[in-house]
């Protein structure tokens, strides 16, 4: 029975993998084809936009199966690590009975809405329940893959019934009429969330039982009401430039153009105090351009960078740190994903906030090149001569003309960051296929690229009904007294706005901390006269932090995966770099909260 699942359950994740590869690849040829029509030929397809965010959708959610466990589950084991075997067990069961209750409330939900909604697609000319199913369909089989995931570990069937009968008690919970009302069933669902996230639960699924959780105690979010939400939650075609970007990292990857900058980065300055550090600094600041992605630049780094820091005569936890702490970087310079959720979560201006990126991504860097710098104990190398300086250069030419492209296409507005990411993709793809094994690297990075696009998007698909529910019950006012309570002083609100974000971003990660927290406090800022993307960019630095910091410091926990070491001696090898983050950090909230009281 143990090999019959395993079996099954390989069967289903390579059957999702490809069609949301495939899904992935007609959605790139859709927006370039688009793009491509729009500026060379002025015209275009009038069913882009509402056939992409369709096939976004469905992509994302029929990835439920693939982000229930190992690192795009996002959970958190920092209570059931310190646990016993029979502890562990235990949250184990826990955890997959959570997992099986938010699978089946969506899939029972989108069923509800698919069947009972009316009405055609005016562009697309299809019932508009076709984007419910997909729901429907990937809660389906994310279902069936937490019961064979029980078989296939040998659990015995008492324990695997153990794991069915939670899974079905919790799901059955919006079923349930107002058991015992409160004043604020949001702060219930948020107890439930972190019950959940404690014993090992995806934060996704931790998210949509915490409202199953809420609905006995009257949260006016019923079952149905969550499901719409998540979907309308993806209806937004800037949300595409996010797949996009992470496939044109991955690409550049795979097409050596990556390693590129890497080459040119250690001619320009690898004979600096400190050289090989000043040189992942420099990487990093390169390639943020391009990739968006901290923990994919955290992976590539600990792959490339950290061995040839070791060789340079750096400790190996240290050159983990390093990589860790200068992974920050590109979730802060343009094309920045957490900036792209940050802009989808408040309307600000996506030109501004890369703007506002770009200025505070060179403040961190410089602040980090001054640490490296002071803190280096390997010897100095001899400058490279100008011809390997100007090789290397002409070699990676063909990153920057790209990275230059985005930033200022979308910040002059001459193109939308969807648009921008699709000719960054196709660019990248171009390389990657000239490359040695490129149609093999190119197709890992077309896997790859789909089941990250999956997490993200369940990840901004389910903080949605949350942000709502606590909409509802009047968090973002309280919020806003609270504010009037400290007189509106700018300096007092960005003060406690950055002790609240360092606090949950050690726990909590950039995407889930920008979508739950951005829409919060938001209004109060804005009410103390704080500039709102100033306040964005200072909010998403604050959050990126909090993946040096623990309890869950992603970053550090990829670097130190990578490289086979103890995560608790990169935690503290980091903690010099994140202390200067730190502090620049809060010199430009106190330069903002200044200018505000100008």
């Amino acid at each position: 029975m143990t090999h019959i699942a395993t079996w099954i359950l390989r069967a289903i994740d390579r059957l999702l993998a490809g069609i949301l590869a495939v899904t992935l690849a007609f959605l790139l040829v859709l927006v370039f084809g688009a793009t491509l029509l729009r500026y060379v030929f002025s015209t275009g397809f009038v069913l882009t936009e509402d056939l992409g965010i369709l096939l976004h959708t469905a992509l994302v959610f029929l990835g439920l199966p693939l982000c229930a466990s190992g690192a795009l589950a996002m959970n958190i084991d920092v209570a059931t690590r310190h646990l016993g075997p029979r502890g562990r067990a235990i949250a184990e069961v826990a955890s997959d009975a959570v997992t099986l209750a938010a699978t089946l409330v969506l899939m029972v939900g989108a069923g509800k809405v698919a069947t009972l909604i009316g009405g055609t697609s005016p562009t697309l000319d299809i019932p508009e329940s076709w984007r419910f199913w997909p729901v429907a369909i990937g809660g389906g089989l994310a279902s069936a893959h937490v019961v064979l995931g029980s078989i296939a570990r040998g659990r015995s069937w008492p324990v695997t019934l153990a794991v069915l009968f939670g899974g079905a008690s919790l799901a059955a919970l919006p079923h349930l009429s107002v058991l015992v009302p409160v004043g604020l069933p949001s702060l219930v669902a948020c107890a439930a969330v972190c019950v959940a996230l404690a014993v090992g639960a995806p934060f996704v699924h931790s998210l949509i039982v915490g409202l199953a959780v809420a609905i006995p105690f009257g949260a006016r979010l019923p079952e149905a009401a969550i499901v719409q939400q998540t979907v309308s939650g993806m209806g937004k075609f800037l949300l595409l430039a996010i797949p996009f970007f992470l496939l044109a990292g991955m690409l550049m990857n795979a097409g050596g153009l990556a390693h590129r900058l890497v080459r040119f980065a250690s001619a320009l300055v690898g004979h600096r105090h400190g050289g090989m550090a000043q040189a992942t600094l420099v990487t990093n600041l390169l390639f943020s351009g391009v990739s968006g992605s901290s923990i994919a630049d955290a992976a590539f780094g600990a792959k490339v960078l950290a061995p040839a820091l070791v060789a340079d005569g750096v400790k190996p936890e240290k050159a983990a740190a390093i990589v860790a702490a200068t992974a920050v970087l590109p979730n802060i310079i343009p094309p920045s994903i957490a900036f792209l959720l940050l802009a989808s979560a408040t309307n600000l201006s996506i030109g501004a906030l890369f703007e506002g990126g770009l200025v505070a991504g060179l403040i961190l860097a410089a602040a980090m090149a001054t640490m490296l710098h002071h803190s280096a104990d390997t010897p100095s190398r001899p400058p490279a001569e100008f011809g390997e300086r100007f090789a290397t250069f002409i070699a990676a030419i063909p990153v920057f003309g790209l990275a230059l492209v985005v930033f200022f296409g979308i910040r002059l507005g001459m193109t939308t960051p969807t648009e921008a990411a699709a000719v960054a993709s196709v660019y990248a793809l171009v390389s990657a296929l000239m490359a040695p094994n490129g149609r093999r690297a190119s197709l890992a990075a077309f896997l790859q690229a789909g089941r990250e696009t999956a997490a993200i998007g369940l990840l901004v698909a389910s903080s949605a009904p949350l942000v709502f529910l606590l909409a509802i019950d009047g968090l973002p006012q309280a919020l806003a007294g609270w504010v009037n309570a400290l007189g509106g002083n700018p300096l007092a609100v960005m003060l406690t706005a950055n002790l609240i974000l360092l606090a949950v971003g050690g726990p909590l990660d950039v995407g889930p901390g920008i979508l739950l927290f951005a829409p919060l406090l938001m209004p109060s800022v804005v009410a103390a006269g704080l500039d709102p993307v100033a306040f964005g960019v200072i909010l998403t630095v604050n959050l990126m932090i909090g993946g040096l910091t623990p309890p869950v410091g992603v970053l550090v926990f990829v670097a130190a995966g990578v490289t086979g070491l103890s995560s608790s001696a990169v935690f503290r090898a980091v903690l010099p770099l994140t202390l200067v983050l730190i502090a620049a950090t809060s010199l430009m909230a106190l330069a903002v909260a200044l200018w505000a009281l100008l």
